[in-house]
């Protein structure tokens, strides 16, 4: 009785966790630090949690990216669709890198992994200063296909922070937030994409588990798109901040 009311517990506290992260990513970004540890109190591993939140919040990623679609645009001298190409491959191939990684290497990566997105998310949120419309750009066309690349592996092995990166890199390369916003978007669930097919045909997963989760991100996305300009934005940032903060410490307790 008792186990059984502790698993109800952790589905429980997984669905909430899901619906939350759902409105986060609609809001700010971020949805990673909630479902994480949520699979991780519900008794994944951490390499399995990182899998099974990939799979089950791409099907958001790619309504977020489909929202956006006629802002996308690509960067001075690289087109949209060699975006999509190095997007692509760098999100198989982050995938890969992690299936090639045993779970106790993963496990004792995953503080340090934490910390980085958590400091990328901070650094994008308080510190990093948005591109001025009419500036020129910084980052050439064959350091932002690099950086690209970079961050396609970096989003299929783990992804904590790939807006942000993105967001910087594509600004950088002369592109303007509004369209940069929405390119990384569409990007992003170009990355999610390609790691959950590699996912998919190489994991079993516990299905009725990440449908509820993909579900449940679904529906909180909405509230979360109608909440997008009645809530503080600042306050929810540090919200998620704060949570990457004491994930990491609690991460590298437990290690």
């Amino acid at each position: 009785m008792i186990r059984f009311l502790a698993m109800t517990l952790a589905h429980s506290v997984l669905l909430l966790a899901a619906f939350v992260a759902g409105a986060q990513n609609a809001l700010a970004g971020g949805g990673t630090f909630i479902t994480f540890p949520a699979l991780l109190y519900a008794g994944f591993d951490p390499r399995a949690a990182n899998i099974t939140s990939a799979v089950a919040l791409f099907p958001g990623q790619v309504t977020t990216g489909l929202a956006g679609l006629s802002l996308v645009t690509g960067v001075a001298g690289l087109a949209v669709r060699t975006l999509v190409f190095l997007s692509l491959a760098g999100g198989a191939l982050g995938a890969v890198l992690l299936l090639a990684t045993p779970v106790s290497v993963f496990t004792r990566l995953v503080p340090f992994l934490v910390l980085f997105a958590t400091g990328v998310f901070a650094w994008g949120s308080f510190v990093r200063k948005p591109r001025i419309e009419g500036e020129s750009a910084h980052l050439s066309p064959r350091g932002a296909a690099c950086a690209q690349l970079a961050i396609g592996v970096y989003g299929g092995y783990f992804g904590g922070g790939i807006g942000i990166l993105m967001l910087a890199a594509l600004t950088a390369a002369g592109v303007a937030v509004r369209n940069a916003g929405a390119t990384k978007n569409m990007l992003a669930s170009m990355m999610g994409g390609s790691s959950v097919l590699v996912f998919l045909f190489q994991m079993k997963f516990d299905w009725p588990i990440v449908i509820a989760i993909a579900v449940a991100a679904i529906l909180g996305g909405q509230l979360g798109v109608f909440l997008l300009r009645r809530i503080n934005e600042t306050a929810l940032r540090i919200g998620i901040t704060a949570i990457g903060l004491v994930l990491t410490v609690a991460l590298f307790v437990r290690s």
